[in-house]
């Protein structure tokens, strides 16, 4: 059953196509092990080859055996294993960010540095149905515009899927029992100091108890809505950008990769409404800039303020590295 279910929503998805290369994270856990053992299963069927990339932390004294478990199992199954050794609590010192969010860079940086290294074209994460809740709850408490309530995205950039975002995690649990897997568990995850530990271990089960058992998958259902209200608005804008655009159209993937200029047209942006309008600020930003991060809803009231008035500039934060300017009719948005 679990199988047949991360296979449904495989294709569902588009997750993969014959003949892709995927290059699996593996930390020893449930999720991944499951994520691993069903792909192992169905990869002939889907005709696809897989690798295993595995971090060791190097933050608990079980990692090392982690590591000898994953490597072994792959070993067992003849599946091409990738590891990587890095004291993230380091790392994250050096970088003046969480534990969790150094980690989560490192993972990402060396699972696509293996994908290049043995030119796969999609990267999967064992993320499930429990974590993607955990997710929009975080985002919901945090403060989340509407794309918050999406959740974990089942597939990004065409790159990055998640074949078992639709199993929840008493399903992992049950599979990898059935397949006898004896997957490792991370003891930390039980630790209530990170705050999606507390949503996990506290908060989940008392609105289990006190208000809705069913409250992952009434969780899940918003964000599938909110997915799907996400993808129509896009595509909204999309179109409008395109009407609008009067130069400059080249994506930039990352800050190394900046497009300069774009310029928009400002009559026509000025008629449009207001949800339009601020989408469109970040999807134009993101075209010159590469991101959007540190953008807030100050900025965007602003700049849709000073196209209103039809005259002025703004920097905008954190940097000030990108200007956006109106004059003689035209937005421009310049790095």
């Amino acid at each position: 059953m679990f199988e047949d279910k991360v296979l449904k929503t495989i294709k569902k998805y588009n997750m993969v196509e014959d003949g892709d290369k995927v290059v699996i994270g593996v930390s020893g856990g449930p999720d991944s092990m499951s994520l691993l053992n069903s792909l192992n299963n169905l990869k002939e069927k889907l005709n696809i080859k897989i690798y295993v990339a595995h971090i060791n932390h190097m933050i608990r004294k079980e990692a090392d055996e982690e590591t000898e478990y994953v490597k072994n199992f792959c070993e067992k199954i003849g599946v091409e294993f990738f590891v990587k050794r890095i004291k993230v609590e380091e790392e994250a010192k050096k970088q003046k960010i969480g534990t969790e969010e150094a980690g989560r860079n490192i993972r990402y940086e060396f699972f696509k540095e293996v994908a290049k290294k043995v030119s796969a074209n999609k990267i999967a994460t064992a993320h499930n149905s429990n974590d993607n809740a955990e997710t929009v709850l975080m985002n919901i408490i945090r403060g989340t515009s509407i794309s918050g309530l999406k959740g974990i995205e089942k597939v990004r950039e065409n790159k990055f899927i998640r074949p078992i975002i639709e199993c929840n995690r008493q399903e992992v649990e049950e599979y990898c029992k059935e397949q006898k897997l004896n997957p490792r568990y991370d003891k930390t995850n039980y630790e209530n100091i990170y705050t999606r530990n507390k949503i996990r271990n506290l908060l989940i089960p008392y609105l289990q108890k006190e208000f809705n058992p069913n409250i992952i998958e009434g969780i899940n259902r918003l964000s599938n809505l909110a997915t799907s209200n996400e993808e129509f608005l896009n595509n909204i804008v999309e179109n409008e950008y395109k009407k609008l655009l009067i130069s400059g159209d080249n994506i930039a993937n990352n800050e190394d990769e900046k497009n300069n200029t774009i310029i928009l047209n400002l009559k026509e942006f000025n008629k449009l409404d207001y949800v339009i309008k601020s989408r469109l600020i970040l999807y134009t930003i993101s075209k010159v800039y590469g991101k959007v991060t540190g953008i807030e809803k100050i900025h965007i009231d602003d700049i849709i303020k000073l196209c209103k008035n039809n005259i002025g500039n703004k920097y905008l934060t954190p940097k000030k590295e990108i200007k956006i300017f109106v004059k003689k009719g035209k937005i421009f948005f310049i790095v």
